[in-house]
């Protein structure tokens, strides 16, 4: 059941999410624990933190050694997500653990010599790698592989220090997208049943669907804050033109069942739920496809879905694994050059925060 009352969200927090789809958790940990698990980032990279010569990727998707539980390192950040996800008895526990999976935004000397020409490389509808989080399934729109998008800061994040950019006028967009393919679409966005010729090159449909909207945000911070956000929030990694690092996890989330958008109760929909009703009740109605955005905000009444849920093996899996053990050797106190797995970084760039 949804609960009636949340254990911390307040009600301008949820106003907020039902608003904007995101909410922030200030100081959700502490900034010795965010010091404390990024302590050795340096030298798994196999960077100088003072040598930003060093840094040969502006972007690093870092695999992950070790595990920690959610519900002891970030209790509040475990309950805001219980919050709006309807209760924990709907969370998979598998989602109580957070990992040293950073991904680091380092910025780039290319990105310094745009701005001295008076260009702004943060331009949303210019930035190349917009996307949703899951690329490991078919997607639907009830799927519970990606419950919510989840980003700790583990290190400040100011204005055009390379924090995630979102687009919360993108959430209906992409709702109305799965919910008009009920038999599914791949990661990129392709529905499963699409003949070759239609297929989506890239990150395409992201790239052309974010030309459709208006409301972008960066996502700035504190180091220990935590910001949660509507799985179906559209959003990109930005340029970090202060070259200071930034390092972020990006933890999925996952229900034990699907979400339920037909439910005979209405009150007993998730937060998430209602954000992905609304936003789809605004665009329907736009469309003139109902009269009334009640007709939906209740429940899409009759919608299931019509294809196979199926797992998917992500491309960066072959990338990760280069760099794992590159970073392990670097910890055994091996010299290995910097340059190692950069060959294929590309493959883990193309979803990345």
């Amino acid at each position: 059941m949804a609960p009636a009352t949340y254990k911390v969200l307040t009600p301008s927090q949820v106003e907020h999410f039902l608003a904007h789809g995101y909410v922030v958790l200030p100081s959700a940990f502490s900034r010795e624990q965010a010091q404390d698990a990024i302590a050795n980032v340096w030298s798994r990279l196999g960077y100088d933190p003072s040598d930003p010569t060093t840094w040969l990727s502006d972007r690093v998707n870092m695999p992950w050694h070790k595990r920690f539980d959610v519900q002891t390192f970030c209790p509040v950040a475990w309950d805001a997500i219980c919050d709006l996800l309807g209760g924990e008895e709907r969370v998979d526990p598998n989602a109580a653990s957070w990992s040293d999976g950073f991904i680091c935004n380092f910025g780039s000397a290319k990105w310094d010599e745009a701005v001295k020409r008076g260009e702004n490389p943060n331009d949303p509808k210019k930035l190349d790698n917009w996307h949703v989080d899951g690329d490991f399934f078919v997607h639907f729109l009830d799927s519970k592989e990606q419950g919510l998008l989840v980003i700790p800061l583990y290190t400040d994040i100011p204005e055009n220090g390379g924090g995630t950019m979102i687009c919360p006028d993108g959430i209906g967009k992409l709702a109305k997208w799965l919910m008009d393919h009920p038999q599914g679409v791949f990661p990129l966005m392709r529905p499963v049943d699409a003949p070759e010729k239609e297929d989506f090159d890239s990150l395409e449909w992201y790239l052309k669907t974010i030309q459709e909207c208006g409301d972008f945000r960066q996502m700035t911070g504190k180091a220990g804050d935590v910001i949660l956000m509507h799985p179906l929030m559209l959003h990109s990694a930005s340029r970090n033109l202060l070259r200071t690092h930034r390092i972020i996890t990006n933890p999925p989330v996952s229900l034990k069942e699907s979400f339920n958008y037909d439910r005979s109760d209405p009150s007993q929909y998730s937060l998430v739920e209602q954000k992905t009703l609304q936003e789809l009740a605004k665009l329907l109605k736009a469309e003139g496809r109902i009269q009334s955005e009640d007709e939906v905000k209740n429940g899409l009444r009759g919608w299931k879905i019509s294809g196979e849920r199926k797992s998917l093996v992500p491309r960066r899996m072959k990338a990760q694994e280069q760099l794992r053990r590159a970073e392990e050797a670097r910890l055994r106190g091996e010299i290995v050059d910097a340059t190692k797995g950069n060959g294929i970084l590309a493959q883990a760039d193309i979803m990345m925060a």
